[in-house]
Parts: C-alpha cells; structure tokens; sequence
C-alpha cells in the first residue's frame, strides 16, 4: 500500500460549547481554516482532539463533520484510541466507511500494555482492516510502551502498515528508522519542540499541536526545511520555540485550546475532568502568545 502523506499534518481541536457538548459546525471553521492556511492534512481526535473524551458516538460524528468540511483537500487520519483492540477494530472499520484516509493507532487505552500486547493490538487492528492505511503512534513516554525497531520489523510485514508517528523525543530513532526499514515507512515527527532536528534527519510530515494557532508558521517552517533553507528555517524555528514546548507538557490541550483563542481560532472549552488554565499558568501562557503574535516573523521575506 503506498501512500503520500508529508507536510504538516495539525492534530485538530474538538471544538466544544460551554456546556461540553460537540460544536460540530465550529470544530468544522477550524478544519476549514487549517486548510485555508495551507496545512497539508488534518489528523483527527487525537491527544489534542481530547478522544478519551468523547462517547463512541461522539467520536463518528466528530469524524462525519471533519470529512464533510475537508471533502477530498487534504488527507484525513483518524486517532484510533480505545480501551479494548475489539473497540479499535470496529472503529477503524467504521471511520474508514465514513471517509478516513487512514487510522493513526495508539496501544489499548487505559491498560498498560507490555511489548507483545501492544504488537498483538497494532496487528489485530491492521490485518482485520487490510484496505485501511495505518500509522503507528509511538509515544512511550505517554503510554509506556516503546514501539522498538523489533516491533517495527514485525509489522513491516502487515502491508498497510504505512507510516509511524515518532514521538520518543529521541531524533536518533528517526535515522535508526530509515538505516533498517529504508523508506518502508512514512516517518512523521510527533513532538513540536524538536520538529527541525526531525524534519533534517528525515522525517516526511509533522503531526504537530500548536499548528493550530500558527499554521502559516508551521508550513513555512517545514517548507524551508525540506528545501535545505536551514538558516532561514532556524530564524522562524527559534521566535517558534518557547511556544512548541506548550505541545510537551501534561496541560498540552488546555494550553492549545488557549492559544487558539487569543489568535481568534477557536474556544479555549475542554470537557472535564480537564479545566480551564488559570492562575499563573493561563497568565503565562496568555503572555507567550500575545508576545509570539507581536514579534511573529515576516514570512513574505521568505516567499512563504
């Protein structure tokens, strides 16, 4: 199964009202405008997209207005995170019927898996979905368990294995990647405060949390990168970085959906037990994005 997934890829918001429930119509404005701006595909109900959040229900609407808006622009890729891999096959089988181009997987929820568990859920899902592209999300310091190059080489076997998100923090994996499987795989880059070194080493896409907020920064960045225009790219990378360390911190979707607002993107509402940033971090957070606003670079100096 090939694919072409590169660029930057946000993980979209949920867009909720004040009283929690779904704001479809708003969550679509948002994906529109992502698009707008130039974002090269839109992943949805990921971490960002505050998934464990939502009802099984919930989560097909979400999915039906996210294809509905995007209508073929851009690729759409599913978060896939259930507590049970049955769960999870269903689920891919069913936002592949409603339009995904493909399911970015992560391990069972909840449970903490070991190596051959979480080997046992990636393939179960893949070989009961063989039409569907999966991308494998290894985040091992949210989840627990490391998708090791050994893991890796068994779902090379499964053809629609496509791509991982690589989200260890460690860039070296990127090159230990590509040194064993070539491009067998799409590489993406999970973690926003280490994208440039990721996207040097190799890495074809982005999956990326504050693009939400600065997209047009995010697509120059990445735009330059790939073109060899590293000095330029690092003037952009270094106004960007105080504001990619809000994607790596436990508060990452409050401090997202908080971004979104002071840039007049979206609603800074999460469904509890998340709330609302307030005190000294929401003044903070508040502060960084006033500033990056004031002092956000130039991008027409660099043909962008």
């Amino acid at each position: 199964m090939k694919i072409n997934w590169q660029g930057v890829f946000p993980a979209v918001t949920t867009q909720l009202n004040q009283d929690e429930s779904l704001n479809l119509n708003k969550t679509q404005e948002v994906i529109d405008n992502l698009i707008k701006d130039g974002v090269d595909g839109i992943i949805c109900l990921g971490t960002v997209g505050e998934n464990c959040s939502l009802s099984a229900a919930e989560k097909r609407e979400v999915m039906s207005a996210a294809h509905e808006v995007i209508n073929g622009r851009v690729p759409l890729i599913a978060g896939t995170a259930e507590c049970t891999t049955r769960q999870a096959v269903q689920y891919v089988e069913d936002v592949t019927k409603i339009g995904a181009n493909g399911c970015m997987v992560l391990p069972g929820m909840v449970y903490r898996s070991n190596n051959e568990e979480a080997l046992y859920h990636f393939s179960t899902i893949a070989r009961n979905n063989p039409d569907t592209a999966i991308m494998i999300y290894n985040n091992p310091v949210t989840y627990g368990v490391d998708v090791n190059l050994e893991m890796m080489a068994t779902l090379a076997e499964l053809a629609n294995v496509v791509a991982i998100k690589e989200s260890t923090t460690d860039t070296r994996r990127i090159t230990e990647l590509y040194n064993r499987f070539d491009d067998r795989f799409t590489v993406f880059c999970g973690v926003d405060d280490i994208a440039l070194e990721s996207i040097m080493l190799g890495a074809t896409g982005w999956i990326s949390g504050l693009t939400n907020a600065f997209p047009r920064e995010s697509v120059a960045l990445f735009k330059l990168a790939k073109e060899g225009r590293y000095e330029e790219a690092r003037e952009i990378y270094r106004w960007f970085l105080p504001l990619l360390r809000l994607d790596t911190i436990p508060t990452l979707v409050q401090c997202i959906k908080l971004a979104e607002q002071v840039c007049g993107r979206g609603s800074e509402v999460t469904r509890a037990p998340r709330l609302p940033l307030s005190g000294s971090e929401r003044s903070r957070v508040i502060s960084l994005v006033e500033q990056s606003l004031a002092t956000r670079p130039d991008l027409a100096k660099y043909g962008c």
